[in-house]
């Protein structure tokens, strides 16, 4: 199935979000309901009924708060009341004003606790979705991950968890009791005021919400230009520091520095834009609320004048508008965040909606492995439907025997193995191991069967203990130890301050390449798989190297099918069969000696190494030979 490079780059750059639709928040609310309302966690229900019902409590007191300031204006107002009972208003009006702050309090307090109850619901849904992101990632295939920006992928995840919490926490558990606050408003003005007090609040909603949507559209297009600087400044970073051996072999600090500037630079302007933006936002809004205010408050006071209400409706009637003014600008917040919260989780779902390229049948069974025999019948393969890299290659590789292939680069070597280890699926013929297509059985169990010493050993920012005991992540301290001592490491680490403890760094920087090559063999020496490939395990070491960790891949091979893939011909010449590779296809196979004396590509490859090995060789003696003429010409030290 070729991959989804359209959707790819709809990952790797923000997208436009600004005309983000009701359909796209209801999905993703859909999508979101399964882990805010967890089918297994009854705890987690339990939490969301109990912060709901605080909530709604919450939002019936601040409604009633008002109340209080207006029967306690009232009583303070001797017109009134008859002045026989002056006493007794003074004495009700300190209770009311009690009363009015005790209310206050309450409704603070039980929205506290609503967030405090909700806050494990929020940070499970957070946690549940990152894992299946990550999750997800892994289960992707080779072909996203090569084509991937690390940093900009780690951005948008991390902005993606952030924008979920948001969602989950303003959208379920604050947007619907706003607007039952909003309802009870106009209940109480329509009731007690008159129609006309609900229709000017009603326009001034209105207002305030379109002015909020449009300011909020305009500002999240400006935030999409924010996001894509920081991820481009994040990548830059990340990618620098990767290759920081690179950057200072070329001394390209200050040309990377400059790079990074550059995003900075116009993450600075967008961002700087983002915040003048708000204040434009919040000066609308504040006009708009002010206006509807004004003309409310002079409709009660003339009111007030010609004896229709009283000074405690007045007071109400302001209290009551300052009181909706904070659920208003809440809406104003919670539509920001939601739009913004979908505008960073967007490229995110986009990533969960990615279909793996390679995925198990739905009755793939466990592979079954007995002899460990490999088989490629008429394979065909290309990354690209238009270049075919393997043209019908067929080979066999014996029970407990090894082959090697070999051939110039581009030959399609290194992509024998990662279709054997099913990284792709064949675009033609079939590998089957022991007779069991590899197409058929679970990635899980071919993977399982098979270990590998990799050209370029990536090692975890760990310890060694760790990076060897990746191999079989149960395994005791003596089987690492054990496994250690069979690929010749084990002095070296016992020489280390920390031993097994010792940290070797990103990628594993810390250690020589010999080192990391001899950890990836007791790495694999510890999975004790019954298939081994050695993808050009030593061509990236020198000649002395090679030969110290050579004597211990032939430990690693011995009994066990064994497909080398080989760069320098020196360590396959004792292989059961060699296979020449070139342009995609066998073109010659056979023992060391017989295609040596074939006479052809094989002998050639052959002859062209052996000069060059005995050039370096040379080259090794003669600078020993240099070193110890220095030594014999030193003048001998005196007393």
């Amino acid at each position: 199935m070729p991959p989804d490079t359209g959707r790819r780059r709809t990952i790797l750059a923000q997208p436009d979000t600004t005309r983000v639709s009701g359909d796209d928040t209801l999905s993703t609310l859909k999508n979101l309901w399964p882990y805010m309302w967890p089918s297994d966690r009854p705890d987690l229900k339990m939490r969301v009924i109990y912060a709901s019902i605080f909530l709604v409590l919450a939002k019936l007191l601040t409604v009633g708060v008002p109340y209080f300031y207006k029967w306690a204006t009232d009583a303070l107002d001797g017109k009134t009341q008859p002045t026989e009972w002056l006493p007794l208003i003074l004495t009700g009006a300190m209770t009311l004003v009690v009363a009015y702050n005790v209310a206050r309090v309450i409704a603070v307090a039980l929205n506290q606790l609503r967030d405090a109850l909700f806050a494990r619901v929020g940070q499970y849904a957070v946690r549940r979705l990152a894992f299946r992101t990550f999750v997800h990632m892994h289960q992707l295939s080779l072909r996203f991950h090569l084509e991937r920006r690390t940093g900009g992928l780690s951005r948008i995840i991390e902005r993606g968890t952030k924008g979920i919490e948001a969602i989950v926490r303003f959208t379920i558990l604050n947007t619907l009791p706003t607007i039952l606050e909003f309802a009870l408003v106009a209940v109480i003005f329509g009731f007690a005021y008159g129609l006309s007090y609900v229709v000017v609040i009603a326009v001034t909603i209105w207002l305030y919400g379109w002015f909020t949507i449009w300011a909020s559209d305009w500002r999240i297009a400006i935030r999409r230009d924010m996001n894509d600087s920081d991820t481009d400044a994040n990548t830059k970073a990340i990618d620098s520091l990767l290759n920081f051996e690179t950057v200072k072999y070329f001394g390209n600090e200050a040309m990377e520095a400059e790079r990074f500037d550059r995003s900075m630079a116009r993450y600075e302007i967008a961002a700087t834009r983002i915040w003048t933006s708000l204040g434009w936002l919040n000066f609308g809004q504040g006009v708009i609320f002010g206006i509807g205010t004004t003309i409310v408050m002079v409709m009660s006071a003339m009111a007030v004048r010609s004896g229709q209400q009283t000074l405690g409706d007045f007071v109400f009637v302001n209290a009551m508008l300052m009181q909706l003014s904070i659920p208003l600008n809440f809406i104003g917040f919670v539509y920001r965040e939601i739009r913004q919260g979908l505008t960073d989780i967007e490229a995110m779902f986009a990533l969960l909606e990615i279909k793996a390229e390679v995925v198990d049948k739905p009755a793939a069974r466990p592979l079954i492995v007995t002899d460990g025999a490999i088989r490629f019948e008429n394979v065909r393969f290309g990354y690209d439907p238009n270049r075919e890299i393997l043209k019908g290659v067929s080979f066999a590789v014996p029970p407990g025997k090894s082959v090697a292939i070999v051939g110039p680069s581009g030959a399609g070597k290194s992509t024998i193995s990662r279709l054997l280890f099913r990284f792709y699926d064949v675009g033609g013929g079939r590998i089957t191991i022991d007779g069991q297509d590899v197409a058929t059985v679970t990635q899980e169990s071919v993977r399982a069967a098979i270990g590998i010493v990799p050209q370029d050993t990536v090692l975890f920012n760990d310890t060694v203990a760790y990076n060897i005991r990746y191999g079989r992540p149960d395994a005791n301290e003596t089987e690492v130890l054990r496994a250690a001592e069979l690929a010749q490491i084990a002095g070296f680490i016992r020489q280390l301050p920390d031993g097994f403890a010792t940290m070797v760094g990103e990628r594993g920087l810390k250690l020589s390449g010999g080192e990391k090559q001899r950890v990836a063999i007791a790495r694999t020496i510890l999975k004790a798989p019954p298939i081994l490939v050695l993808d050009e395990a030593t061509s990236a070491l020198d000649t002395h190297t090679e030969q110290e960790i050579q004597s211990a891949l032939d430990l690693v091979s011995r009994n066990r099918t064994t497909l080398t893939i080989a760069h320098r011909l020196s360590t396959i010449v004792n292989c059961d069969e060699i296979l020449v590779l070139k342009a995609g296809e066998i073109v010659e196979r056979g023992s060391h000696r017989e295609l040596l004396a074939m006479d052809g590509l094989y002998a050639e490859m052959w002859a062209m190494q052996r000069e060059a090995t005995e050039a370096e060789e040379a080259l090794r003696k003669a600078r020993e030979a240099d070193a110890l003429g220095v030594i014999e010409r030193r003048p001998p030290q005196t007393a």
